[in-house]
């Protein structure tokens, strides 16, 4: 095994999520501390003139994974030709994002390459020649050092909580030999929602909870609108159906880390703070003093949330012009 670093690009229609910058600021770091070097891997279809852009980030070499079969994320293609790529280049770490597809891939690759899995860290390092991953536990209520032993060590890392260093590397692009094997997957179909800030990697998110009262979220998105901030809701307003699945934040929905989280009429249930307890700023918005989120809270304001909410949005417009 060399002390390299291989970073696993994620790139969604031609473009690359934003937690692959993170990713690979992170990766040169901890390359750093390793005294090896960070490369990249880029899969998908057609690809090959996206690859350049890792370079003004750290990577020092570009492997392209330029298939049809790679033209859709599965997790079979994907693990298989990257299981190839592992053994080829033996790498000390592997890291990705802790996105859907990148927890998928994490676990499916942990598996097949009998390696250390991490997931979800916000933190990286090397203690005595060996990676340790800083990962939020038992619902976001401590932060553990875990010691990841044996090579390749992998890692998924939580978007929103690694800054993102612009710092040139060699960048060469290589064409990647690749292993896909008998695939028994494929993808049939796919839909795409336009117009929407993705939560995991959003600066700011409002979230709406069971104080809603019902599927009317005008005022929460009047006020994300202002602020250029995803919408969220509490596992219980999906369950209501008043917002679809994919704006679930908590333990059975999605993990948020923005720099600013503004929770309305949400009670903050350990289920819900599991999944925005990294937050840098809360804001709880709540007409029940005695709501656990409040005590999560940086600023809590204690209030009819329909009118708090109008009030909030007129005076961030007066204050942005």
């Amino acid at each position: 095994m060399t002390q390299q670093v291989l970073v696993i690009a994620e790139q969604v229609e031609g473009v690359f999520r934003k937690v692959t910058f993170e990713v690979l600021s992170a990766g040169r770091r901890l390359a750093g501390q390793l005294g090896g070097s960070v490369q990249a891997v880029v899969l998908g279809s057609g690809i090959e003139g996206l690859a350049a852009e890792l370079g003004q980030y750290g990577a020092e070499k570009i492997l392209v994974a330029d298939d049809p079969a790679l033209a859709d994320f599965t997790t079979e293609a994907y693990t298989n030709a990257l299981a190839g790529l592992v053994g080829q280049i033996q790498p000390a770490v592997i890291l990705l994002g802790a996105t859907t597809q990148g927890k998928d891939l994490g676990a499916r690759l942990s598996a097949r390459l009998n390696a250390a899995l991490a997931t979800d860290a916000v933190g990286l390092g090397v203690d005595a020649g060996q990676v340790v991953a800083t990962r939020p536990m038992y619902g976001g209520k401590v932060l553990a050092d875990v010691v990841l032993t044996g090579m390749p060590a992998i890692v998924s890392v939580r978007p929103n909580t690694q800054a993102i260093e612009a710092a040139a590397g060699a960048g060469a692009v290589e064409k990647a030999a690749l292993t896909l094997g008998d695939l028994r997957s494929k993808v049939v179909g796919k839909q795409f929602e336009s117009g929407k800030v993705d939560l995991t990697e959003a600066d700011a998110v409002v979230t709406g909870g069971r104080g809603m009262g019902g599927a009317d979220y005008s005022a929460v998105e009047a006020l994300a609108g202002v602020l250029g901030a995803a919408v969220g809701a509490s596992r219980s307003a999906v369950d209501e159906g008043w917002r679809p699945a994919s704006d679930q934040v908590g333990q059975t929905g999605k993990t948020v880390s923005p720099n600013l989280y503004v929770a309305c009429g949400v009670s903050g249930a350990i289920q819900h703070l599991a999944g925005m307890s990294s937050s840098k700023v809360i804001v709880a918005i709540n007409k029940d003093p005695e709501a656990p989120i409040i005590a999560k809270a940086d600023y809590a304001i204690v209030g009819d949330l329909f009118e708090v909410l109008p009030a909030l949005t007129e005076e961030i417009k007066k204050i942005k012009g």
